[in-house]
């Protein structure tokens, strides 16, 4: 691993535990095991820091966990749509990466706009838009009803949301969380899918 790469990840630790104010570019370079200044030669500061964390993340997350813009290929019955569902769900409570960026996001979501922006589209809005493609598409081939698929998403997506909030909270009751998330969209299924 580069030193560019142990600064972003031991920086992302940092700001997932104490957050982007309790964080220091010292604390950021002795966790890498070099001096400060030796920082200033990838970075030209912790927000700099910050940013090239989020970009990084942003990426990881559109490539495993895809986008409105990427939502793969559509799901072709029931169990297709639960089990690439769940997965979705699974890479997102499990990836440490994007675990420690949605602790960080969370804690200063209201400290920074670029943050606040990227926590209501990773936690709401892009997933619904996600969804709504998803679901539409799913329309057309005939496996749902049709029905207003905004709504449907964010009928589909809201609850999750909730229960990952949860799990962060409150890990030990994940495979609780994760028996109740695959319910949920079991439930979500029976009532508007047509197979």
């Amino acid at each position: 691993m580069s030193t560019k790469d142990k600064i972003l990840e031991e920086a992302l630790t940092l700001f997932a535990e104490n957050g982007y104010d309790g964080t220091g570019v010292e604390q950021i370079a002795e966790k890498v095991g070099i001096k400060a200044p030796s920082l200033y030669k990838h970075f030209k500061g912790k927000e700099d820091i910050m940013n090239a964390l989020i970009d990084s993340a942003e990426a990881h997350y559109e490539s495993s966990f895809g986008s409105s813009e990427h939502i793969g290929k559509l799901p072709e019955s029931r169990d297709d749509f639960v089990r690439t569902t769940m997965s979705r769900i699974a890479f997102t409570m499990h990836d440490p990466m994007i675990r420690k960026i949605r602790k960080f996001l969370v804690q200063e979501q209201f400290r920074n706009d670029r943050l606040a922006e990227i926590t209501t589209r990773h936690q709401l809005v892009g997933i619904q838009k996600m969804y709504e493609k998803i679901i539409e598409g799913m329309m057309k081939s005939g496996l749902f009803i049709h029905d207003d698929p905004a709504l449907l998403a964010i009928e589909l997506v809201s609850p999750v949301v909730l229960w990952v909030s949860k799990a962060d909270r409150e890990p030990q009751y994940e495979q609780e969380i994760m028996e109740c998330i695959e319910k949920h969209i079991r439930h979500f299924c029976d009532v508007y899918m047509k197979e």
